[in-house]
């Protein structure tokens, strides 16, 4: 029987799997990734990503349940099926080609954030310490935006308006509306450092809002 040559190189597959399974696994124990939403992925080469498999429970990931695509999102030796919103990595990885790591995940601070200043069309971020955690920024003294995107099942028109935002601005992830939150980094541990600051300022923003509507 004649093997059939892969168009990647599948020993870093495996370590790339590997990577995802365990950062998958400590984020579902935190509840990022509660059912079986989510998806992660990471630059293979400069033709291909591994991907979660659509529907897994990221907190059981086997290595059968991370595939390759190609940048425009199709299958690359696999007939399983990736997750829908997979244009969603690819496109980062085409537009900026320095990324290597996409993560999305569903906590229920970012679900509560995007769906309480979605009518604001972002979430203003200013003077935390932990801005320091995005890639870039070296003071507290800084202010970022989280641009918060109209939740759609139209994945290409959502594509093309991340596209818009990226052509204005370096920026380290979105919210989708009553969705969750999309990051990225020049590799998973990067990625997953801004996944974090992200969460953490989230919930000082919910609190805020909390104790300043009690008073």
């Amino acid at each position: 029987m004649t093997n059939i040559a892969l168009p990647y190189d599948s020993q870093r597959l495996h370590l790339l799997a590997d990577e995802i399974i365990r950062h998958a696994g400590e984020m579902a124990r935190m509840g990022w990734t509660p059912a079986t939403s989510s998806n992660f992925s990471q630059r293979l080469d400069h033709r291909h990503a591994a991907i979660t498999v659509s529907g897994r429970d990221k907190g059981h990931l086997t290595h059968a349940d991370i595939m390759v695509v190609d940048l425009d999102g199709n299958p690359a030796g696999s007939e399983q099926h990736p997750s829908a919103e997979t244009l969603l990595h690819t496109q980062i990885y085409r537009k900026l080609p320095h990324i290597g790591c996409v993560l999305h995940t569903h906590s229920r601070a970012q679900t509560v954030a995007s769906r309480l200043f979605a009518n604001t069309g972002h979430v203003h971020l200013a003077g935390y310490e932990l801005l320091k955690a995005l890639h870039g920024n070296t003071t507290h003294e800084t202010a970022i935006d989280i641009p918060i995107l109209p939740n759609t099942q139209d994945i290409p028109a959502l594509a093309a308006h991340v596209e818009a935002l990226l052509d204005r601005a370096l920026f380290w992830g979105y919210l989708i509306d009553g969705h969750g939150l999309y990051v990225w980094g020049h590799n998973i541990d990067e990625a997953r450092r801004h996944l974090e600051a992200f969460e953490f300022l989230l919930h000082c923003e919910l609190e805020l809002r909390k104790y300043s509507t009690a008073m």
